[in-house]
């Protein structure tokens, strides 16, 4: 009689990875709500299963649509013993026969298989969630990219992995402009990648991205900021007429001002000063030459005007237009020449 078949040992520690540098195992789990990252880390698990064997079987599962037994039809080794791929998505509304016959997966996975699990966030199948992370498979944690720095530094690892030079103010143009949702930040990178000769500067950007709605923004903060007000009037009026929300225009002052108050009050240098608030150090060192134009009197009223201008275009105000306009007028004329 043929021996039992020995499980496969697991990892014996939890093993946590990112979207860029997971690699495939018995069983990864993908979670988190950010879908563009937890698309690009299915794509890559994918992508190095088929390099290593062209003739992996792909198979798709829904969690939530689950029919009891598919799992483990699906994993079982076929005929010509091609290696399996299962991916499965929905884990965040998995029915309850997925649950129970992917935790009895987990006890004893097939050697020729992958198992990609996708959940989007919540607690739904926490215990399945924890007996990965306890079994030490892979987690990769797909979180929303909220903070400029972070976009900032997606943006750099897209050109360094495609070991292409893009100038640090042309990242920051390109976050201004098209850094709302991060799949149109990624197709902006590919689209600049596959179109520029040599690197990226920040007029290649604004050719390409200066209308959009977020690089108006900025532009009229910019114009603001360096003490232009009839640019920054004119900039702010073209960008209303065609179609720009005042909201992030406000937001784009608010922002700018908040650098600039986070950079006056730190001590140290430029690197040192970045450590501290999690900003980039070039974007530090801008906002320290900016500041020198600055009293701390006119910085304050820039603010206080910015606050009340961020409350009328929310509401508060009849005429949100006038609130804004209000608002760079006060910020262009605090700055000194």
């Amino acid at each position: 009689m043929a021996a039992a078949q020995t499980p496969r040992a697991r990892p014996a520690a939890s093993k946590t990875a990112t979207w860029r540098d997971v690699t495939p195992a018995a069983v990864v789990l993908v979670g988190g709500p950010e879908d563009y990252l937890g698309s690009r880390a299915m794509d890559r698990v994918r992508a190095q299963v088929r390099a290593a064997d062209p003739d992996v079987e792909v198979t798709r599962l829904n969690a939530s649509s689950y029919e009891p037994g598919s799992l483990a039809m699906n994993v079982s080794p076929s005929l010509f013993g091609e290696r399996k791929l299962i991916e499965v998505e929905g884990l965040e509304g998995m029915n309850d026969a997925f649950l129970a016959d992917a935790l009895k997966y987990l006890a004893r996975p097939e050697p020729d298989a992958v198992l990609v699990l996708r959940h989007g966030g919540g607690v739904r199948g926490k215990k399945l969630l924890d007996a990965i992370k306890a079994g030490g498979w892979p987690v990769v944690d797909c979180q929303p990219l909220k903070k400029d720095a972070d976009k900032i530094a997606f943006v750099t690892s897209e050109f360094k992995a495609a070991s292409r030079r893009i100038d640090p103010d042309a990242v920051h143009a390109l976050v201004n402009a098209v850094g709302a949702h991060l799949a149109e930040l990624a197709a902006a990178c590919s689209q600049l990648i596959a179109d520029a000769a040599t690197g990226v500067d920040s007029a290649m950007v604004d050719r390409y991205y200066g209308g959009r709605v977020e690089a108006s923004a900025f532009k009229v903060a910019d114009a603001a900021m360096a003490g232009n007000a009839p640019l920054a009037l004119s900039t702010l009026r073209h960008a209303l007429a065609t179609g720009a929300d005042p909201v992030p225009l406000v937001a784009a002052l608010a922002s700018k001002l908040r650098t600039l108050a986070k950079v006056a009050g730190a001590q140290g240098s430029s690197s040192q000063i970045a450590k501290q608030l999690g900003m980039q150090p070039w974007l530090v060192e801008q906002a320290q030459r900016e500041v020198r134009r600055w009293t701390p009197d006119g910085l304050v009223r820039s603010i206080q005007v910015t606050a009340e201008a961020d409350a009328q275009v929310k509401g508060l105000s009849r005429d949100p237009v006038y609130a804004v306009e209000h608002a760079v007028t006060v910020i262009a004329t605090s700055v000194r020449r």
